[in-house]
């Protein structure tokens, strides 16, 4: 019988930190039952009584993300005296920090999430990705930092969606259909970064026909030929090497780690943009 391990996540405020971090790191363990328990908006020492009630009930490991000091040093102290792991997660950045910076931070909770220029910057990137998703509203594309061609089923939505929520991009998303031109204002001058999407023919088959009996279709049709998904694969292809825009295969890949590799393209696409209007200033 497999033992099954607690893990205690505990913050200061909305605890996303402690889930991501936690979550990123249990998935290199396999096998492995782990009961996840989260606590949050641990700001008093009466909360952290309940805490640490639960932690002696359910003795595991715990990560923390906490600026006060002092319920930091009360969350230590009963870990040591339970002999269980206590990981302080932003302890040693913050500290280290502040010393390079040479400024003591404010150990206020929750600042991360303070509703500042960056916070409505991605609600606003958030209504754009929402209003041009789809190929919708062409004529806004100019104003568009980063747009996604690819063939239906490339993760188009949600990889713009994550690009404006996480990262504050105005993104837009367009299908590329066979026979079906693509805006015209895709291809003007000045346009943001276009990146196509595109997956292995078998993949996309696969990925369309669950999603036609999660709609109660079974009829086979063009849509999942595989003869006609690679001649659809090898058109999106041939027009993106045309256009020599950024390809990138999201076969195998997280919508997290799509949208890294996007931005790696954005931040090199930048300084190019760059560099051209500092040589054309110099002309």
């Amino acid at each position: 019988m497999n033992r099954t391990f607690h893990l205690h996540l505990v913050s200061d405020s909305t605890g996303e930190t402690t889930h991501n971090l936690a979550r990123a790191c249990l998935v290199q363990f396999e096998s492995l039952e782990v009961n996840t328990l989260e606590h949050s908006q641990i700001q008093n020492k009466t909360r952290m009584d309940r805490v640490l009630a639960a932690i002696e009930e359910r003795p595991g490991a715990v990560i923390y993300t906490m600026v006060d000091e002092s319920l930091s040093i009360i969350l230590e102290q009963e870990c040591s005296r339970l002999s269980v792991p206590c990981i302080n997660v932003l302890g040693g950045i913050i500290s280290k920090l502040e010393n390079f910076f040479g400024q003591q931070i404010r150990r206020q909770p929750g600042r991360q999430h303070q509703m500042d220029a960056g916070y409505f910057d991605r609600i606003e990137a958030m209504q754009f990705a929402l209003s041009l998703d789809d190929g919708q509203n062409a004529e806004a594309l100019k104003e568009a930092e980063i747009i996604l061609v690819g063939v239906s089923r490339t993760s188009k939505t949600p990889t713009s969606i994550y690009l404006a929520n996480h990262r504050g991009i105005k993104a837009a998303n367009i299908p590329f259909v066979p026979g079906v031109p693509l805006p015209p204002e895709l291809f003007l001058e000045g346009v943001g970064l276009v990146v196509g999407l595109t997956t292995s023919p078998e993949r996309l088959v696969q990925i369309r026909r669950n999603r036609m009996l999660q709609l109660n279709e079974d009829k086979e049709t063009d849509y999942i030929d595989i003869e006609r998904v690679r001649s659809e694969v090898l058109d999106a292809r041939k027009l993106f090497t045309k256009m020599r825009w950024p390809v990138i295969d999201v076969s195998r890949k997280s919508i997290e780690e799509s949208a890294s590799e996007i931005m790696e393209h954005f931040g090199a696409h930048n300084e190019m943009r760059a560099a051209s209007s500092n040589t054309t200033a110099k002309q």
